[in-house]
């Protein structure tokens, strides 16, 4: 009971932020900045700014999958965000490139993050079977070691997503400091790529808490689990 309360929270939670994201982005989308750049003119200008030249600026699809991939080093921005010289646009666009900023400069928590990712990958693809599993089986039976492994392999997933904060931070931070230094958004220009950005990152904010409150569950039910041995 105590896991389904909260994962209805939390989903309610990331419901109203991403609904409240995407009517940000569309609202932003419909004030144009006053240079007329586009997404990809506003990543490659910024790009160039902070002498990155390795880096590809492309169009990929769907709707708010915009991306930096370090792999191959590519920007990847979604076709409205792409082709568009909204206040949006700039704002995405000048975010991803934060991120291959930190990758050029050798950003120690970037690093981190893609240096964990192998095993969040496999731990990711693993928790939700062990945590239905492990309470099950706690229920029924009171078997804690598959409780433990839980444990272990949600606090891979919980460490990876309290990295990623300060990763997102910096990048909306490198951002939007290049998009009023190159006077590319001033005024209300500014203001409004700066609310767009802090919905951005209330998702993952939403997402770390989630991850971190069950994490704290899991180790508080593991712990009663010992006691009562």
């Amino acid at each position: 009971m105590g896991y389904l309360i909260i994962t209805v929270i939390f989903t309610l939670i990331g419901t109203f932020i991403q609904n409240k994201l995407r009517s940000k982005f569309d609202e932003y989308s419909q004030v144009g900045l006053r240079n007329g750049k586009s997404g990809k003119e506003v990543a490659e200008d910024m790009l160039k700014y902070y002498g990155i030249h390795d880096v590809q600026v492309v169009s990929v699809e769907g709707h708010l999958t915009d991306h930096y991939n370090p792999q191959n080093k590519t920007v990847n921005l979604s076709s409205n965000v792409y082709a568009s010289n909204s206040i949006a646009a700039a704002a995405v666009a000048a975010h991803e490139c934060g991120h291959a900023v930190q990758h050029a400069t050798a950003y120690p928590m970037l690093q981190l993050r893609s240096s964990i990712v192998p095993i969040v990958n496999i731990a990711a693809s693993l928790q939700q079977y062990l945590l239905m599993f492990a309470i099950g089986m706690f229920g029924a039976q009171g078997n804690t070691t598959i409780l433990l492994i839980t444990i272990i392999v949600f606090g891979v997933t919980t460490a990876f997503s309290l990295i990623t904060l300060p990763v997102e931070f910096d990048a909306s931070n490198r951002a939007l400091s290049w998009l009023t230094t190159s006077n590319y958004a001033v005024g209300s220009e500014y203001d409004g790529a700066k609310d767009a950005l802090k919905w951005a990152a209330l998702t993952y904010v939403v997402a770390a808490l989630s991850a971190f409150v069950t994490l704290l569950y899991l180790v508080f039910k593991f712990m009663g689990s010992r006691s009562n041995d």
